[in-house]
């Protein structure tokens, strides 16, 4: 689980930065990269949504915080 909100998390940060730079500078990385239109520019859009709802429903779904397994552990030993 935790791989997958690492995916989710850099998947979601190239479509941010994607849609900077079209907002900014009216240049679409992805189809200068992949072509205008392309199966793969295409896969790429799709699985940026797919991480994005990840992103959005998994905390639902767990209940809890996403988990990315660096979470501060508390001491439980009293210090004398």
């Amino acid at each position: 689980m935790i791989i997958a909100n690492y995916i989710a998390y850099i998947l979601a940060i190239i479509g941010g930065i994607n849609w900077g730079l079209v907002g900014i500078f009216n240049f679409n990385l992805v189809d200068a990269i992949f072509g205008v239109r392309s199966v793969m520019s295409i896969i790429i859009y799709i699985l940026v949504a797919i991480a994005c709802l990840w992103l959005i429903f998994a905390p639902i779904y767990d209940g809890r915080m996403l988990d990315l397994g660096c979470q501060y552990k508390k001491d439980t030993k009293k210090k004398q």
